[in-house]
């Protein structure tokens, strides 16, 4: 039997094979070729909606024609003849195919508002007989296949062009594993999710599936916001939704300076029910003065030119009184001392901060360096967790896929969103099939939260004081149990680098001290 995963590796064989031959860069050929997969799907969508609507009274009895409207409530893209896939593929060889498909993307557009100057209209880079191998290779894939096929072929090339692109790779894509953890922890099953640095849009595909997980209907439990800097991303992002049959209100801007969805009700409180992201690290220049007054910066606005501490504080003020978070961020900053130490305590103090969980190396297509995600429950407050904050280090628990990159395996992304779920008193899932490591790691009681040395801590406020205020897990998870000597040097590179990474940013607050001390002794001279 043929797979949706076996489909994707065919299909992204082919078509890289094709990128091979060319003479473009990967980004001007991975754009044009997302366009006809989004081509393929909605005329996929159109062909069966199309028999459907025939079938239906009054239709079906000639009394009227199909139209536009009909198409629109079933929740389907309506398209005109010339922008079918299937007719396109049948236009004769000699054709100008480029200039069909350009036509197509343009009535499209024409006809679906929330398409607007989204589709890709670069065709003509690419020659005939590559457009025709291209629609070859896409029109393969049987009418008939299962599930949410299109969207997940869609994922997984905007994933093997992210790795092919390198650092912009990166700017655009979150590594899957990594967004699926976020969603698992963070649960967005009904509300508003925002993410101020989208990219293409992974965390609310992501969130879409885990709500139909859980039986229920995307569109009628989550309204989906999103703020992105580049054009050309949010164009991406937009066809990922539709291809999933999702919309949302995304829009291009810099989330420094702009709150484009007032995020934060002009300073009387968040709007948001979640916000996930995985935002750029350790940026530096941002205009301070330009967001001094901003209200989401409230908590203080770094002293360094690092402007992770701008993010943390973007998510934190963007959720309601019952908001959860999610979000990836450089590990200096769980560590980071001088302002931004500061902002931190307050943020802890505060009662926000849930949980901590560390990731190896090698997870993220364009830097090797190991990372941290964060989540915030605006809640937690509330409930017998309300003192603590949960430590776990999963940088022992990956899936090597080649020698440079990793990922979750889902029994393992199961196992570290159910000890979030014993942390909070919540029933654990086994869907899939992490019991096993469950057994591995807490016995026979599944029912329980306790601290396992290497693995998780749930630390009270006055461990963290006494730490300093850190919230980097390795200093309160311990050392795992080890079941030989053996000896890994990659991995215990990652941890050298992330000692590193921690000592440098000391380092640098020390700089700003004595700099601060010399002008302050300098200014009295005068």
């Amino acid at each position: 039997m043929v797979t949706n995963n076996d489909i994707e590796r065919r299909l992204w064989a082919a078509a890289d094979q094709l990128w091979a031959n060319s003479s473009l860069k990967p980004s001007e050929f991975s754009t044009p070729v997302l366009g006809l997969i989004f081509l393929r799907y909605a005329d996929h969508k159109f062909t069966t909606a199309e028999a459907a609507l025939s079938k239906k009274t009054g239709v079906a009895q000639g009394r009227r024609r199909v139209g536009k409207t009909d198409y629109q409530a079933e929740g389907v893209l309506y398209l005109p003849e010339k922008a079918r896939f299937s007719v396109l593929q049948k236009l004769p060889e000699g054709q100008d195919l480029g200039g069909a498909v350009i036509e197509a993307m343009k009535a499209i557009e024409a006809e679906n508002e929330e398409l607007r100057d989204v589709l890709p209209k670069t065709y003509k880079r690419l020659d005939n007989a590559t457009l025709i191998e291209l629609f070859r290779v896409l029109g393969s894939v049987p009418m008939d296949i299962e599930g949410d096929a299109f969207g997940k072929i869609y994922e997984y090339f905007i994933g093997k062009f992210a790795m092919k692109e390198g650092q912009k790779g990166g700017e655009f894509f979150t590594p899957t594993s990594i967004v699926k953890l976020i969603v698992e922890v963070i649960e967005p099953l009904h509300g508003k999710i925002c993410d101020p640095a989208c990219g293409s849009g992974g965390m609310f595909v992501q969130s879409a599936r885990f709500v139909e997980n859980h039986k229920r209907k995307p569109t009628d439990e989550i309204s989906i916001y999103g703020q992105e800097r580049v054009a050309d991303t949010i164009r991406l992002c937009k066809m990922n939704l539709a291809v999933h049959g999702l919309s949302g209100d995304i829009r291009q801007g810099n989330t420094y300076y702009e709150d484009l969805h007032n995020s934060t009700n002009g300073g009387k409180g968040g709007k948001f029910d979640f916000v996930m992201a995985n935002p750029p690290f350790n940026v530096s220049g941002v205009d301070k003065e330009k967001v001094r007054e901003d209200h989401r910066f409230s908590l203080g606005v770094p002293s360094t030119d690092n402007a992770n501490y701008l993010w943390i504080q973007v998510f934190y003020h963007a959720l309601n009184d019952k908001g959860r978070a999610g979000f990836v961020m450089a590990n200096s900053a769980a560590d980071a001392r001088g302002a931004e130490l500061e902002i931190r305590k307050r943020l802890i103090q505060s009662g926000a901060v849930d949980v901590m969980i560390s990731i190896g190396p090698n997870f993220f297509y364009t830097v090797t360096l190991p990372c941290t995600l964060w989540f915030f429950d605006r809640d937690k407050s509330k409930t017998p967790r309300k003192d603590r904050v949960l430590s776990l280090d999963a940088r022992h628990i990956y899936r090597q896929i080649d020698r440079a990159h990793r990922d979750f395996t889902p029994n393992q992304t199961e196992f570290l969103a159910n000890i979030v779920r014993l942390y909070r008193g919540e029933d654990i899932e086994l869907i899939q099939g992490s019991e096993p490591l469950m057994k591995e790691h807490f016995g026979k009681n599944l029912h329980s939260y306790a601290d396992v040395p290497g693995l998780c801590k749930a630390a009270t406020l006055k461990e963290i004081e006494a730490h300093g205020w850190s919230l980097n897990p390795g200093r309160y998870v311990g050392v795992r149990e080890q079941d030989d000597d053996g000896f890994d040097l990659t991995e215990r590179l990652g941890e050298l680098n992330e000692e590193l990474e921690t000592l440098n940013a000391e380092a640098r607050a020390f700089e700003e001290r004595i700099a601060e001390n010399v002008a302050r002794i300098l200014n009295g001279q005068d």
